[in-house]
């Protein structure tokens, strides 16, 4: 599977799951690990093993087989690592504190920022 194709599979997988505020990364040009960084939150420890648990198990299906999963135990940051993308899954708390997306660059559009201004 290609690594667009991996893409699609992740975000369409993490949008049947639920997964909450989802941002696609292209990090290509920033580091050779990986071509696309995913990161979502889940509502609890719960869904977020739910997430990462139901993306392993379609990816396999579908012959991607991980090269890594960590954080399991405690879910409140797990990361799949799918080869060309790796996706974090966290509670929002531990999303805010690490800022994973201000790491990588990532900046808002500032639709989504007035939106979360009006919440």
């Amino acid at each position: 599977m290609q690594s667009e194709q991996i893409k699609t599979l992740a975000i369409n997988t993490l949008d049947d799951l639920k997964a909450i505020d989802v941002v696609v990364l292209d990090v290509q040009q920033l580091t050779s690990i990986t071509d696309t960084m995913i990161i979502c939150s889940g509502r609890s420890n719960r869904h977020v093993k739910a997430i990462a648990d139901n993306l392993v198990e379609i990816a396999k299906k579908q012959g991607v087989r991980p090269l890594g999963i960590e954080g399991e135990q405690q879910a409140e940051w797990v990361l799949v690592d799918l080869n060309d993308v790796i996706v974090h899954i966290m509670i929002p708390e531990t999303r805010t504190y690490y800022q994973l997306e201000k790491l990588w660059g990532y900046q808002q559009p500032e639709d989504e920022v007035k939106a979360e201004k009006k919440k």
